[in-house]
C-alpha cells in the first residue's frame, strides 16, 4: 500500500533546521512514502506516522535495546538489529523494515511468541519487543549459519546480552529462545 505523498509534501516542514526528505521503506510487508523532516526517529515514524505503537522508548538512547526492529538493507541479505530510538527514518530508505507487529503477519503468534507467553519470559513487558525482535533476528541468522549445539547458549548471549530488562532475569527469554532454536530444524547442529 503506497500513501499519497500530496499531502505530507505541502505540510513539509521547511528551513535549514528543519529540512525534509522523501522516504519510502517497506514496513511489515507495506510499503510507506512519506516526506519526513532529516531528524525524525525511526521511532517517532513508527509511532506517530504509521501508529505501529509495539516497538518501545525505553531510553531514548540507544542503550537498552527496547527499540529494536529488524532491517533487511537489501532483499537478499540477512537481517540486522537497528534501533528505532537513535536512527532518523531517513536512513532507511529503500529498506525492509520489521517490527514486532509484523512479526504475526497472519495474525497467528509465531513459536518464538508463543513460547515467550509459556515460559513467562517476562514481566511488564516492556522490553519483550527488543528481545523478541533480537530474537526473530538471531534465527534469521541462524537459518543462514547454524551452530553447533554447544555454542548456542553463548550465540544466544551475545544477540540478546545487551537487552536491559528492568523486571526480570533474563534466564527465562533465554530459555525461550534457545527452546524454539531447538525446535526448528537446521538452526542448530
Amino acid at each position: 500500500m503506497t500513501t499519497d505523498l500530496s499531502e505530507k509534501i505541502d505540510t513539509a516542514p521547511s528551513g535549514p533546521a528543519a529540512s525534509a526528505k522523501r522516504v519510502r521503506v517497506t514496513i511489515n510487508g507495506a510499503v510507506h512514502e512519506r516526506v519526513v523532516p532529516a531528524d525524525l526517529s525511526l521511532l517517532d515514524f513508527l509511532q506517530e506516522d504509521l501508529n505501529l505503537t509495539g516497538t518501545k522508548l525505553g531510553c531514548g538512547i540507544g542503550v537498552c535495546k527496547g527499540c529494536t526492529v529488524a532491517v533487511r538493507r537489501v532483499p537478499s541479505a540477512q537481517l540486522v538489529p537497528m534501533l528505532a530510538c537513535s536512527t532518523p527514518a531517513v536512513n532507511l530508505d529503500g529498506q525492509s523494515i520489521t517490527t514486532v507487529e509484523g512479526l504475526a503477519g497472519g495474525g497467528a503468534l509465531t513459536p518464538l511468541q508463543t513460547t515467550f507467553l509459556e515460559k513467562f519470559a517476562f514481566q511488564c513487558g516492556y522490553c519483550a519487543p527488543g528481545f523478541l525482535m533480537a530474537a526473530h533476528i538471531l534465527l534469521d541468522q541462524l537459518r543462514a549459519a547454524p551452530v553447533s549445539r554447544d555454542k548456542l547458549d553463548a550465540t544466544i548471549a551475545e544477540a540478546c546480552g545487551e537487552h536491559i530488562c528492568r523486571c526480570t532475569g533474563y534466564v527465562r527469554y533465554y530459555e525461550a529462545i534457545r527452546q524454539v532454536a531447538l525446535a526448528e530444524p537446521g538452526l542448530v547442529r
